[in-house]
């Protein structure tokens, strides 16, 4: 099979390597697309620390089952279905005990991040059965690559717990801000502003029927309050820099919760009276529970209009490295680019224009 290899910072190859097997309670799935996360092309760069040389990344996958192991139920799970999976792998023996809140159970992995394990930028991929989730087959199969980054957006906007009648700013309009947009909608939520700087994503968002800011015109606190008519009542910070979470606490209401969900910076510089004195709570969010996954899989499928503008590209495996490197540069299209696998995929993954 094809596999796209890290074998340096900067440098992605395709190359050919052994076809995984499914072992007992596992399924092989033949990857049709895999979506490029911010943190796969801070791991192209070597800037996140967590990916290495050597290793197949890729995380946000949709594809067909293969194959099953022993021990699996191919009524529930069978060959040909269309199908992604749920990255976070808890323990077999600690599933019980973290099951709705699996993103905290020690000695889980990451696929995609787990720099020992096969990852989906490749043809096929062995993952545990329990991580599967079967997809709408009406739905295009592609689409299924943008359940991961949704489920981490609803994750976190679960986590601010949006009420009726709230307001919401998002900060950075990137892929998990657009996500973050359709997880506030799916929430109910109806007066949304996005911050963001590209003009081509803040294009992207309004078409998504939200009102899009650019923080470098004016100070963002007082476009919040010409836009929503106050400040934000809940703010979730998709970017995750000292001067976004600035930016997020001065345009939330006094007593508003804002919720970082972006991971542009493992260390930040905050104005604690900002949190104390005027009574912000600051949230973190990290991956989803299995259940928060399940929740992005179902609502996809129920809304494949709304989702499909978030994709900018598709393109196939040997583009991969120029597309990284543009990434690292700052030069990407304003949604998500798609890596497809599938060569005999539907006649509606024609690449499309960076």
């Amino acid at each position: 099979m094809r596999a796209l290899v890290l074998t340096d910072f900067h440098q992605l190859d395709l190359v050919e390597t052994a076809r995984p097997e499914p072992g007992p309670g596992e399924v092989l799935l033949r990857i049709c697309a895999t979506g490029i996360c911010g943190s796969d092309f801070h791991g192209f760069t070597g800037d996140n620390g967590r990916r290495g040389p050597g290793q197949i990344m890729g995380h946000e996958s949709s594809g067909t089952i293969a194959a099953v192991g022993a021990g699996v139920d191919a009524a529930a799970l069978p060959v040909g279905a269309p199908a992604t999976f749920n990255p976070v792998v808890v323990p077999e023996e600690l599933v019980d005990q973290y099951r709705d809140r699996e993103q905290h159970a020690p000695g889980k992995q990451v696929i995609g991040v787990a720099q020992e394990v096969q990852s989906s930028f490749a043809d096929y991929l062995v993952v545990p059965a329990r991580n599967v989730l079967l997809l709408d087959p009406a739905m295009p199969l592609h689409l299924g690559a943008l359940i991961e980054p949704l489920a981490v957006a609803v994750h976190a906007v679960g986590l601010g717990g949006p009420r009726p009648g709230e307001t919401a700013l998002v900060v950075g309009g990137g892929p998990i801000g657009q996500s973050v947009v359709l997880a506030l909608q799916r929430a109910g939520v109806e007066d949304i502003a996005v911050s963001e700087r590209d003009p081509r994503r803040r294009e992207l968002v309004a078409a998504l029927g939200v009102t899009a800011l650019d923080p470098s015109a004016a100070p963002l606190a007082e476009q919040v309050g010409e836009a929503l008519g106050a400040a934000a009542d809940l703010t979730i910070d998709a970017v995750g820099l000292s001067a976004t979470m600035t930016d997020a606490l001065a345009a939330t209401a006094l007593g508003g919760r804002v919720v970082l969900v972006g991971m542009g910076s493992p260390r930040l510089k905050l104005p604690a009276f900002a949190i104390s004195t005027e009574e912000r709570s600051v949230i973190g969010s990290f991956t989803y529970s299995a259940r928060d996954f399940a929740a992005a899989t179902a609502w996809i499928g129920e809304h494949v209009e709304q989702v499909t503008p978030l994709v900018s590209s598709v393109i196939g495996p040997e583009q991969a490295q120029e597309s990284f490197t543009a990434l690292a540069a700052g030069q990407g299209p304003a949604g998500k680019i798609l890596v497809r696998f599938d060569e005999h995929g539907p006649s509606d993954l024609q690449e499309q224009p960076a």
